[in-house]
């Protein structure tokens, strides 16, 4: 996910919660109108998906920083 301001992640995470609440409740896979804006995630908890779960590219330097604290554990 984006890095975005913790009031809209705050968003984020109650429309995937209610999302997720209007599958448990039995209701069609329809984003209400108050959640239009924040359609993907509410659809992500709707099916089931787990918030923020997109890939994340590895990055070289995380890369290395792994290699390296792998090598100095084995020293």
């Amino acid at each position: 996910m984006m890095a975005v301001a913790k009031k809209d992640q705050e968003r984020v995470t109650y429309a995937w919660m209610y999302g997720q609440q209007a599958r448990k409740d039995g209701k069609e896979r329809i984003v209400p109108d108050y959640w239009t804006e924040l359609a993907e995630a509410w659809l992500q908890g709707f099916d089931g998906v787990p918030l923020g779960s997109e890939p994340k590219p590895a990055s070289d330097q995380l890369e290395a920083e792994l290699d390296d604290s792998a090598i100095s554990q084995r020293q």
